[in-house]
């Protein structure tokens, strides 16, 4: 992306594939899109390299905000030499419902969603999300209103629900 440039967060590996050098990604640029980078990873694929970017954002990632990001990396990428004589693919995506509640941010966006977690001297708690702040998360723990700080929760998985309406994502009142 044009601008400065900051290192990405380093790769991890990928099943079979090994994880190569990534190239540097303007997270201030990705910011002032209203997004937040959750993750950049490289990987060698044959004589390829497949760059995926994960960005997500209170108000979700549509369809329009990935191309509109794919857009501006593949313009910086296809500018500088980061990727080197490789030929790449880029995906843009968003967070799929197995990334783990890890920070505050992760936590706000599940609000009103069902999460299961692992809860230091409480064990496993399943819960809805009902409120979060800076310091920690209030679930409805089978009716009962549950407050945990940051510290003692675990990474929180949300649990998937079919039939149940969020309102919040568009739902109407019969769930479509």
């Amino acid at each position: 992306m044009p601008g400065g440039q900051r290192h990405a967060p380093k790769p991890s590996q990928q099943g079979s594939r090994q994880a190569v050098a990534s190239p540097s990604v303007d997270e201030d640029r990705i910011a002032s899109a209203g997004m937040d980078l959750e993750s950049v990873r490289v990987s060698a694929a044959g004589r390829r390299r497949l760059l995926r970017v994960v960005v997500d954002s209170d108000r979700g990632v549509s369809l329009d905000d990935a191309a509109a990001i794919s857009r501006q990396l593949s313009a910086v990428l296809d500018a500088a030499p980061v990727m080197g004589d490789f030929p790449y693919t880029l995906e843009v995506s968003s967070p799929g419902v197995d990334r783990p509640l890890t920070d505050p941010r992760h936590w706000r966006r599940a609000v009103g969603r069902l999460v299961q977690v692992t809860v230091a001297d409480a064990g496993t708690v399943s819960g809805r999300v009902l409120e979060v702040d800076a310091d920690g998360v209030t679930l409805d723990v089978a009716g009962d209103r549950r407050r945990f700080g940051y510290a003692a929760l675990g990474a929180g998985a949300v649990q998937v629900e079919f039939g149940h309406p969020h309102t919040e994502l568009g739902a109407t009142g019969d769930g479509h």
